[in-house]
């Protein structure tokens, strides 16, 4: 026992001087003398924003004199006494935490709470290592500030938690804080969700835009986490991987600065259609639900959802970027596991179950901000639109693009217009008239899609010229080879 214990003393150095090491080579890279502090903070207490710090903080916690963790989360949110009731029995459940609330005096108030003599914050309990979102998953103690100024003013290192409905309104205070710096901060987005701008033309505005229209930060210092993960999986150390986008200076460093044994992080330089991406998976991770809930978990209705949707999202893929088939891969490995146990597809059951209604709205207790629902508004309002006109594979006829995507039209008018049951989903994948998805994949990628101005590239950019507006067709190169010239855009 003794020579194991050793073993693993070992080991457990050995992780801890790998991580010093990762540490020493960020702050210099980032111009930090000895005795200062690499400052990181989380911005918002959500489920996968708690957890990302708290993973920082186990990995760099330790070195005290050299790196600090802390997260920003609002105060006043009360805990209502029956989360204090299953926090309780959480707490009991595992011998770790509740030595640890002993040992911090901490046990007493969740007895307390349990009994209803108490009322317990959100902040108060992130503090112990519990986020209100996600009280199953006890993470490690946290440093919370509930001053806003006080936890952003000298950060650098800045992690973007907010669901993406909260984040220009929020970053949009920060940025009053940080007018007199000098040094920008880096900033590491992990928000999933997009805005729609129709004017002068329908563009996309992504949470890293917002932030650096918010704050000044050019977008050179703005970075997009995203990939395949749940949060309570991750910090329970279930294999993952992940992928940081972003401009070159700061991507590769922070890549190696994030990894871990059990959480791997590559790095891309294609920042905002990754960050899309991320966005455009929540839709359909509700209709998942739905089906799922409406047919009794059937696997075959599962399928041809996933089929259908998939052909959609690659679709909406080809709109969006000139090469869509690099963004395969990440896509569906971010649809996947969303549609299987990712907040949107529980939100898409319960409301299919008839648990939930749409006049409780998108945050949800326990849960929090249901990104897909402002999604769906998002895309099919952009999609609506007849300056991105295509032509229809059978009428030949310009159309606006969202008439060749079903599902999101009829998740918009259930989760939006309300106009229709959530039942409808059934009805929009079982259609007789629904095309083969293989015949949308096809169409996608034999006529030219492509238009960069929905990422906000100038229009006199290269691409664009080629790929929007009047033209002559032999101008693109990708046209001159296509069989179907009645498919071409113009």
């Amino acid at each position: 026992m003794v020579g194991s214990y050793a073993a693993g003393g070992g080991r457990g150095a050995a992780v801890a001087a790998v991580a010093e090491g990762k540490l020493d080579e960020l702050r210099r890279r980032m111009g930090k003398a000895d005795g200062d502090l690499l400052r990181i903070v989380g911005v918002g207490g959500g489920a996968w924003g708690s957890a990302f710090c708290a993973l920082l903080q186990d990995a760099y916690g330790r070195h005290r004199d050299k790196a600090q963790v802390r997260v920003w989360r609002r105060p006043g949110r009360a805990v209502d006494r029956a989360t204090a009731e299953h926090l309780f029995e959480v707490i009991n459940s595992r011998e770790d935490v509740l030595r640890r609330l002993i040992r911090r005096c901490a046990y007493l108030k969740y007895v307390e709470a349990r009994l209803g003599d108490r009322t317990l914050y959100a902040d108060e309990i992130l503090r112990d290592g519990f986020c209100l979102n996600m009280v199953d998953t006890p993470l490690c103690p946290l440093k919370v500030v509930t001053n806003l100024q006080e936890a952003v003013w000298d950060a650098d290192i800045v992690i973007n938690g907010l669901p993406s409905t909260e984040t220009r309104e929020v970053f949009g205070e920060i940025g009053r804080y940080w007018k007199e710096r000098i040094r920008p901060p880096v900033i590491i987005s992990l928000a999933k969700g997009i805005e729609a701008s129709i004017d002068p033309v329908p563009r996309i505005i992504t949470p890293t835009q917002m932030i650096s229209n918010a704050t000044g930060v050019p977008l050179e210092n703005i970075l997009y986490l995203g990939g395949p993960n749940i949060a309570s999986e991750i910090y329970n150390k279930e294999y993952a991987n992940a992928r940081i986008c972003g401009a070159d200076k700061w991507r590769k460093p922070l890549a190696k600065f994030l990894r871990q044994p059990h959480f791997i992080v590559w790095d891309n330089s294609d920042l905002i259609t990754h960050e899309v991406m991320g966005g455009l998976k929540n839709i359909y991770a509700i209709g998942a639900g739905m089906v799922a809930a409406l047919t009794n978990e059937s696997a075959t209705s599962k399928s041809v959802y996933f089929s259908l949707c998939t052909s959609e999202m690659i679709y909406i893929t080809h709109l969006l970027a000139e090469d869509p088939e690099k963004l395969a891969g990440p896509l569906l490995a971010d649809t996947y596991v969303t549609l299987l146990k990712g907040r949107n597809a529980w939100y898409g059951q319960k409301l299919a179950k008839g648990e939930l209604t749409l006049e409780m709205g998108d945050s949800i207790k326990g849960k929090g901000t249901i990104q897909g629902v402002s999604a769906v508004h998002a895309f099919y309002e952009l999609l609506s639109q007849s300056s991105l006109s295509v032509t229809h594979p059978e009428v030949k006829k310009l159309v606006a693009p969202v008439e060749l995507c079903p599902i999101l039209k009829t998740l918009y008018k259930i989760l939006i217009k309300r106009e229709l049951a959530t039942d409808s989903i059934l009805q929009a994948i079982r259609d007789e008239s629904m095309y083969d998805p293989r015949e949308r994949i096809e169409m996608s990628q034999r006529q030219c899609l492509y238009r960069p101005s929905l990422l906000g590239l100038p229009k006199d950019s290269l691409m664009y010229s080629l790929h929007s507006g009047p033209q002559d067709p032999s101008l693109c190169a990708k046209c001159i080879s296509c069989s179907n010239t009645d498919s071409i855009l113009y």
